[in-house]
């Protein structure tokens, strides 16, 4: 059972006039469509993943309104639907996440934005950027700029971002190029209130349908209508872009007292400067600032008369510019040497080269600024406060002795994939460890201890493609690990086909997991329902088996498919794949329903149970304090958080014992391990019987006869 989203849905039919409350992405949601959408589609991913997964599970909503929505593959595909909006007047929305979305995504778009669009479209694109990133530290900024899209980065204020959802399909129409929304994971998941608006049906939809348009070999992205197109972006679109940028005051303007000095911001760090302001007494709590602020809700393109405009009565002004290369800086200062505008332009000069722009890195940033063109300022509100930031740190390192720790994410607990990596760990001591191609995915958390296991990450489904140039080179052939997330997405086609087309000779491991789990447990093609799962969650049916058809279709013929919880087998196929004889592409499809998606669908039949008076059997693990050894052996095969050390209840023995927590899931995987490697048998089962019967109470007494406690 998948997260419902029932209390999202229903915020979106609210009608004109209506209050909406929630978080910043479900307002985009809304926002979608209240603009007349047509069709939405998209690849999950944070911090974006909401809005699909909320109109997924809203089909029967979306189907009233006549919207068509589209889980796709992968963003390539997604991109691929805006090209309704090239022949048709229809509104079409899309989403991904970030600037892995938009490389996969980027040969579609190229050929999207050369031909223009007739309807409104717009990319809803989830900048993943910062110190709380999990992808490349890249922008999409850098895109946008070379295929002519224009990018928002709308101030995370849920009316602004509302506004430049349904504006951004204007200004698409108004220039006939694709849009972005470029939204940061602040603005996602901001918490706000908007007035809402009566949602509108379009059109032309899935209720109201038409004609098929006229062929016009104009909007072809094909030579030579595309040198054409190629003029008409900088001739007509551009100018006709910035007209309605300035016409409809998209970018905002806010002043303040100490007019010779300015802010120029994206849109997206606008809260953060306040803040930053607000800390060195220069903004009231309400947002009042007395420095002057232009926010930039349009990153590209930039306006030159808004630009100038701003500046023109100014000796100096700051712009706060996120990540490397410093492109709006750039295009501002070009833009104030063309205009012969006599304004200091500070910007990285002051501020970090990369790396997210905290209220702390503002407030550094803003101090030097002032210290250069407002000396006379009094700011020791902002110094005591940086002052007590950087206090704190030097007294942690003085407690702790060196530097705090680091915590990376890791496996939940009862995950069906660190069993994977626990027996290939033991493998690896008859086989020696093997190059390991690592991919996007929650079995990228074996590159963190104990583990520690992987040579390159280079995208979703592309492990086994960047092990091929390795093969040829190694003694010991390489070994790729996927998720059947990263298998659809891409490893079938850049991973399996091409390997058989190589006649590539390595190991690749599917974790079968049965969703696209890392992004939110989306469904996926091979997802199977939940009566097709076991109790251990492992598939009780074969019908679900689409990747083992898929790999039978491509002609691979080693595939083996293990439960994954069985670490002893588990160990030995991988061996035999790693030390075989047999040439080419060995797959082992490791099997095991996500942990998260079991205790979602265990959980509440179990509750229910309880609460009608059945009989119910848990399953606990435990360690026996006399016989645990206090080596810890299995604590560093295993990494699960709920297996740990406690003080050893015998006086004569100093080493702390192993002990399990609550929180444990009963997977079992610490006495599979202590099994599979032969350690002390120190871990037990035990079942947990709520409301026994006649006969468990029976038989319990007869049990503690015969062992007495």
């Amino acid at each position: 059972m998948e997260r419902s989203f029932a209390t999202e849905i229903e915020s979106l039919k609210l009608g004109e006039g209506q209050t909406f409350r929630g978080e910043g992405i479900l307002a985009v949601t809304k926002a979608l469509l209240q603009s007349g959408v047509s069709y939405v589609g998209g690849y999950q991913g944070a911090p974006v993943s909401h809005l699909l997964d909320v109109m997924v599970q809203a089909r029967d909503y979306m189907d009233e309104l006549g919207v068509h929505v589209e889980a796709c593959t992968n963003e390539a595909s997604a991109a691929a639907l805006l090209g309704a909006s090239i022949a048709y007047p229809v509104r079409g929305a899309v989403t991904w996440k970030s600037i892995v979305g938009t490389n996969v995504a980027s040969d579609a778009l190229s050929y999207l934005s050369t031909a223009g669009v007739m309807g409104g479209a717009l990319i809803v694109a989830g900048e993943d950027y910062g110190e709380g990133a999990s992808v490349a530290l890249e922008r999409t900024h850098a895109f946008a700029m070379k295929s002519s899209l224009w990018m928002l980065d709308p101030r995370p204020s849920l009316p602004v971002i509302v506004r430049m959802v349904e504006k951004g399909f204007e200004l698409s129409e108004a220039s006939n190029s694709p849009v972005i929304v470029d939204l940061r994971i602040r603005a996602c998941h901001v918490q706000g209130e908007f007035r809402a608006r009566a949602n509108r049906p379009a059109a032309l939809s899935t209720r109201h349908r038409g004609a098929a348009a006229g062929f016009d070999y104009d909007r072809l992205s094909h030579p030579p209508a595309i040198f054409r197109q190629e003029r008409l972006k900088v001739e007509v679109r551009l100018p006709a872009a910035r007209r309605f940028i300035a016409e409809h005051k998209l970018n905002e303007v806010f002043d303040g007292e100490l007019r010779e000095l300015g802010i120029i911001v994206q849109g997206g760090l606008y809260n953060n400067v306040l803040r930053a302001l607000q800390l060195l007494g220069l903004a009231d709590a309400f947002g009042a600032s007395r420095l002057p602020i232009l926010a930039l809700n349009v990153v590209y393109p930039l306006v030159p008369e808004e630009i100038v405009g701003f500046c023109r009565d100014k000796r100096a002004v700051l712009l706060l510019e996120e990540g490397q290369p410093e492109f709006i800086e750039q295009d501002v200062a070009t833009t104030l040497r063309r205009h012969d505008a006599q304004v200091k332009l500070h910007g990285k000069d002051l501020m970090p080269l990369a790396g997210e722009y905290s209220t702390e890195h503002m407030a550094q940033g803003l101090r030097k600024f002032l210290a250069q063109h407002e000396p006379r300022l009094d700011l020791p509100g902002g110094g005591r406060w940086l002052a007590e930031v950087a206090g704190v740190r030097e007294r942690a390192a003085k407690l702790l002795g060196s530097p705090l720790p680091a915590r990376p994410p890791g496996f939940c607990v009862g995950c069906p994939e660190r069993p994977v990596f626990a027996a290939l760990k033991l493998a690896e001591r008859e086989t020696g460890r093997p190059h390991i191609s690592g991919d996007i995915g929650c079995h990228a958390f074996a590159t963190f201890e104990p583990f520690s296991m992987g040579n390159s990450i280079l995208g979703y489904g592309m492990s086994l493609a960047s092990a091929a140039a390795v093969g040829p080179m190694m003694a010991q052939r390489p070994l790729a690990v996927m998720g059947d997330g990263g298998f659809w997405h891409n490893g079938l086609l850049s991973g399996v086909a091409s390997s058989q087309l190589n006649r590539g000779d390595s190991v690749l491991v599917i974790m079968k997991n049965g969703y696209s789990s890392a992004t939110g447990t989306q469904e996926l093609l091979s997802s199977p329902p939940p009566q097709a799962r076991d109790a251990s969650g492992r598939s009780a049916v074969h019908a679900d088996r689409t990747i083992e058809n898929a790999l039978a279709g491509l002609g691979v013929n080693w595939v083996k498919t293990v439960s994954t919880y069985d670490v002893a087998k588990m160990k030995r196929t991988l061996t035999e794949a790693l030390t075989t004889e047999a040439q080419g592409l060995k797959v082992i499809i490791a099997d095991g329903e996500c942990q998260l998606e079991r205790q979602r669908r265990v959980r509440p039949a179990t509750a229910r149970q309880l609460a009608a008076g059945e009989r119910v059997v848990r399953v606990k693990y435990g360690v026996d304090e006399d016989t645990c050894t206090g080596d810890h052996s299995c604590i560093r095969l295993s990494g699960c958080p709920t297996l740990t050390v406690k003080d050893n209840p015998d006086p004569l023995r100093r080493d702390p014992v192993a002990t399990v927590i609550d929180g444990c899931v009963g997977c079992g995987l610490c006495g599979e391990n202590a099994h599979a490697a032969t350690l002390c048998p120190s871990f037990y089962r035990a079942e947990v019987i709520h409301n026994p019967t006649l006969r468990d109470r029976v038989l319990r007494g007869l049990r503690n006869l015969l062992v007495p406690a």
